[in-house]
């Protein structure tokens, strides 16, 4: 039977697009990739999703892998920001993404200086 491999639903034989994404269907779904968490390591943690997803970003652009693990609990409101979020790189990676990362951060602390002259 077709499969949609963006939405994983299954249709009859003769349909070849998913009515729901448009994505073409496939006979079979590819193996999915098993992430081997002994090959990743935490380079960055932060409290904010926004922080996150921008310095995933500028990790990407210049190459590097990343996954984001987030502990939010959205469940239950409490004072004050209780999240971990946290940035990993595959272990070969962690290098460069250190050194990226502390570039981007002296970048970011020269340009708050330039403002405040």
């Amino acid at each position: 039977m077709p499969i949609c491999p963006n939405c994983k639903y299954e249709y009859v034989n003769g349909i070849t697009k998913c009515p729901d994404c448009g994505e073409d269907l496939v006979a079979e779904l590819p193996p999915e990739v098993v992430l081997n968490e002994a090959d990743w390591v935490v380079v960055y943690t932060t409290s904010f999703d926004y922080e996150a997803e921008m310095l995933k970003g500028n990790l990407e652009s210049a190459g590097i892998s990343v996954m984001i693990l987030s502990q939010k609990d959205s469940s239950f409101p409490a004072p004050g920001d209780l999240s971990i979020i946290k940035l990993l790189v595959k272990k070969e990676d962690a290098d460069n993404a250190v050194t990226f990362l502390n570039e981007f951060k002296k970048n970011l602390e020269s340009e708050d200086e330039e403002d405040e002259a």
